[in-house]
């Protein structure tokens, strides 16, 4: 990477790193299930600047917050896995269509990719990483349940959960990349090169 690639790359990871820690829970879901925006600095940097820059900004941003878990590093490689997910999505589309028609569609690829991706961490890593270590399944279900009546199982938490929750999360850092890709691409693509 070029000294000045590299030093847009450090900020988007420091820009990141900072909005992964503000997060929002959503109406009706987990408790335990939060927003975060981090992830349009992640797609807004794969479409300024490529797919490798963007998992570097990811790395960077997981890594950091890995210092201050609260769930073990399980929460860390799970975002780091879902949202790799989203940007290999966004990349491969932006490949084929150009411009912003592009970046919509890809970010449409991106949330889709989040959804089937975070079905399955939730399912074969997070849910059972939590219920060995800090709470049993069953009070879990429950916690879950007391939000939403028709989560009573793990495959309900996955449906009623899990799903709508990434389905939201990802129109929010969708439409934020669409929003924002115009005016901060152009800039990062003149300044980087």
């Amino acid at each position: 990477m070029k000294t000045r690639r590299l030093t847009i790359t450090a900020l988007f990871a420091a820009i990141a790193t900072i909005l992964m820690y503000i997060e929002f829970p959503l109406p009706l879901m987990p408790p335990f299930l939060k927003v975060d925006i981090s992830g349009a600095v992640i797609l807004i940097a794969v479409v300024a600047l490529g797919l490798k820059e963007g998992i570097f900004v990811l790395a960077i941003k997981d890594l950091i917050h890995l210092m201050s878990t609260k769930t073990g590093g399980v929460g860390e490689l799970a975002d780091f896995i879902m949202m790799t997910a989203m940007a290999v999505a966004l990349y491969l589309v932006m490949k084929k269509y150009k411009g912003t028609k592009g970046v919509i569609y890809g970010t449409v690829a991106a949330g889709a990719a989040l959804i089937v991706v975070g079905m399955l961490t939730n399912r074969f890593m997070l849910i059972p990483f939590y219920s060995k270590t800090i709470m049993p399944l069953d009070a879990i279900i429950s916690m879950c349940q007391n939000i939403n009546p028709k989560i009573t199982s793990i495959n309900g938490y996955i449906i009623w959960g899990v799903v709508p929750f990434n389905l939201v999360k990802g129109i929010i850092v969708g439409f934020m990349t669409v929003l924002l890709h115009k005016k901060i691409g152009s800039f990062i693509e003149k300044e980087s090169k």
